[in-house]
């Protein structure tokens, strides 16, 4: 892939991020049916029983409303050949359920990475690391 390629598939991410900063499930979900592959391999934790790019609107479904301000903050992105390695600092306020937990009214600030393949300009499998652990002491729901 050319170096125009992989500019191509950070600026799509970008652009990604940008609808879900928006907080906007109907957002989110174009963008999903835009910037990814409908068969997406998702390697994350996902809703049982979802695959492709409707589990992964599930899981910003359930993002949304538990952190209805979230916000992906991309402090670094890396490309090369099909990948972009995205690392994140995510924050929101705890307003609705999550994890089984009623709505604390914190606010939590964890990272995440994501290496993201690309095939003609769309995310065709994603693997990631979310700092769940801290996420979850700052819920209270952990002893910290």
């Amino acid at each position: 892939m050319s170096a125009a390629g992989a500019t191509d598939n950070t600026a799509t991410l970008h652009r990604f991020h940008s609808a879900v900063n928006s907080g906007d499930p109907e957002v989110i979900s174009k963008a999903i049916d835009e910037f990814v592959a409908p068969d997406v391999v998702f390697h994350a934790p996902v809703p049982m029983g979802g695959t492709g790019a409707e589990a992964l609107k599930r899981v910003w479904e359930v993002l949304v409303r538990a952190f209805p301000d979230i916000h992906v903050t991309v402090e670094e992105t890396i490309a090369e050949g099909d990948k972009v390695v995205s690392r994140n600092t995510v924050t929101g306020t705890h307003r609705g359920e999550y994890q089984g937990l009623p709505p604390t009214g914190k606010t939590v600030t964890y990272g995440e990475i994501f290496i993201m393949r690309f095939t003609d300009g769309r995310i065709v499998e994603i693997r990631g690391i979310v700092d769940v652990l801290t996420q979850l002491r700052q819920l209270g729901a952990l002893p910290s």
